[in-house]
């Protein structure tokens, strides 16, 4: 007898043969981050994890910040966990960055099984790809760019960094630094970030390569793999690299011009070269990585704000950067374009956009924007702080960048729980969340069109 699955609330299946209940892709995806979530506050939360002791909420904190590579801190990392802390850190990132599903289904893999097919679908949802057939190819080349680049960029910034500082501490750092890079999460053992390399050509060169690398999204490093002339290939892989191009020169552009004389940033430093390299770092770590070449609280308002919608943008789909993604902000772009040519289509590269991708765009944007709203009205409400750095770390935690103006450490309990929620949030996607709260249903009944006055 075939079975049939009835639809309940939340995202669940229910078997009304067996009784059973089955969480959905996005539900199951969301719990096993929040596992692992816990397990990493539980360990942080050792004492032997820390140097001193730390609150079951900054234990809490930093887990949710790691897995979901935000970057956010209210404990020094460097200064504030012992070696055992920064590697379960380091683990939490590492997890977070690729996914739980994505690292579990590679372990699953070297061991010689196969995946059925619910499995396959728990994992297209944790990658947002757009086909399920190409989800097990996209998990090879995920693994293939993981160990290549994180291997190189720990072994160049090695050989950099241990003349300077010792075998042990370098390695270490470099290491580190080179996880932490790859998968945009921002997390430094210094306490100003890389602001203390921010003229070095080097650290410069790697730790942006690495995090442009992971943020612009295993999908289009597969396809890139393909020789094919440019116009053939696919519209998303022209998009992304193109995006991403005009949004690196215009966030480097952007912040030389706007504080290049600020002496609390750029302006503090010595000499053009200098300068330019901070912004170059700073430009294009702002989207995605949040690492700092400059002290983001002495950033002017305007560039503040700029960095504010940068941030909701984020990188790429299917990659381990945050935001709506850049494509989304695209057919976005597009869709009003057309509108505004009273055109019924939405064309991008002489190729129209299903509807269905122009709603999923809105709908993405707009519970990113709400979630935002919602976030920063309860910081604003419960903290007494200035309103321009309240929105701020809002953005910074639902697109988790973690970038901060410096007032994270000085949030209380009702503020950092507020942050723990939006990068969680953020982390799992705002259409997954909608899709696990939503109540799935079918309908036969077709309605007569109506006429609503918009603008």
């Amino acid at each position: 007898m075939r079975r049939r699955f009835l639809a309940g609330r939340g995202g669940r299946t229910i078997d009304p043969a067996y009784g059973t209940l089955r969480l959905s892709p996005p539900a199951t995806l969301a719990l096993l981050f929040a596992t692992c979530i816990a397990v990493g506050a539980l360990l942080l939360k050792m004492p032997f994890a820390a140097t001193g002791p730390i609150s079951w909420l900054d234990a809490l904190f930093t887990a949710t910040s790691a897995v979901t590579v935000t970057g956010l801190t209210v404990v020094d990392t460097g200064s504030g966990f012992t070696g055992f802390g920064q590697c379960v850190i380091l683990l939490l990132i590492q997890l977070g960055g690729l996914g739980i599903v994505t690292f579990a289904v590679l372990v699953f893999l070297l061991l010689g099984h196969r995946l059925g097919l619910r499995q396959q679908v728990i994992l297209y949802q944790d990658l947002g790809s757009t086909s399920l057939g190409d989800v097990l190819r996209l998990v090879r080349v995920i693994a293939l760019v993981m160990i290549t680049a994180e291997g190189i960029g720990a072994l160049v910034l090695a050989v950099h960094w241990i003349p300077l500082l010792g075998t042990a501490a370098g390695l270490w750092q470099a290491v580190f630094h080179a996880v932490s890079a790859f998968n945009n999460a921002g997390f430094s053992l210094w306490p100003d970030s890389l602001a203390r390399w921010g003229g070095d050509p080097l650290v410069n060169a790697v730790i942006p390569a690495l995090f442009l690398l992971g943020g612009i999204g295993f999908g289009v490093l597969a396809e890139a793999r393909q020789r094919r002339p440019w116009r053939r290939r696919p519209v998303h892989l022209r998009l992304m690299l193109a995006g991403t191009a005009v949004l690196i020169v215009f966030s480097v552009a952007l912040t030389a011009l706007l504080e290049w004389n600020n002496p609390g940033t750029l302006g503090g430093l010595d000499g053009w070269w200098p300068r330019l390299q901070a912004a170059w770092l700073q430009g294009v770590t702002t989207r995605t990585a949040g690492f700092s070449s400059v002290d983001i609280g002495r950033i002017e308002p305007d560039t503040a704000l700029a960095y504010i919608v940068l941030m909701f943008i984020g990188g790429g789909s299917t990659s381990t950067a945050g935001g709506i993604k850049v494509t989304t902000m695209i057919v976005l772009l597009a869709a009003t374009w057309a509108f505004l040519r009273r055109r019924h289509q939405v064309v991008l590269l002489e190729r129209a956009i299903e509807t269905a991708d122009v709603l999923r765009s809105l709908a993405l944007a707009f519970i990113g924007m709400l979630l935002v709203t919602l976030g920063t009205f309860v910081l604003v409400l419960t903290q007494e702080l200035p309103f321009l750095d309240l929105a701020f770390e809002a953005m910074s935690a639902f697109a988790t960048v973690g970038l901060s103006r410096g007032v994270t450490g000085a949030l209380d309990a009702v503020g950092q729980i507020v942050l723990v929620v939006l990068m969680f949030t953020g982390r799992i996607g705002p259409l997954a969340l909608g899709f696990m709260l939503a109540t799935p249903s079918r309908s036969r009944l077709r309605y007569p069109r109506g006429r609503v006055q918009l603008g």
